[in-house]
């Protein structure tokens, strides 16, 4: 257990203690890595404020607000990538049937988007043309 403990200071880089007890009931508590990091350590616990403690719950809230933040994320670059694929279905003569009045404003803007794309990149390919340059 110690040398486990010893190499999650390391890998992790904080400070870890631990007591334990051999058996008989007489015996001496050991301590690692010393008494008095034990205690210092132990100390420094029992006077954290209680907002730096995290327990089993808070972590879980956390871990779930993170989960739920990534997750509509993902839903947004999904709706994006939908749009897009709408977009190209479009120009194939597909049209816009399948398309919700509420999605058309961004596909719209995305239409736009992607127009200023195109003529910024023949900007860039007529001055390097004309230029004798290469474009990236």
């Amino acid at each position: 257990m110690v040398k486990k403990l010893s190499e999650l200071t390391i890998l992790c880089g904080v400070e870890a203690c631990a007591v334990t007890y051999p058996p008989g009931s007489n015996a001496q508590p050991e301590a690692w890595p010393s008494t008095v990091a034990a205690r210092r350590l132990i100390f420094e616990y029992k006077t954290l404020p209680a907002n730096r403690m995290v327990n089993q719950e808070i972590f879980l809230e956390q871990w779930i607000k993170k989960a739920t933040e990534r997750l509509e994320k993902l839903k947004e670059e999904n709706h994006s990538k939908e749009l897009i694929q709408v977009m190209f279905q479009s120009l194939g003569r597909k049209g816009l049937q399948n398309v919700k009045k509420e999605d058309l404003d961004e596909l719209g803007w995305l239409i736009d988007q992607n127009l200023k794309d195109i003529d910024e990149r023949i900007h860039a390919l007529v001055t390097a043309y004309a230029y004798g340059g290469k474009v990236d």
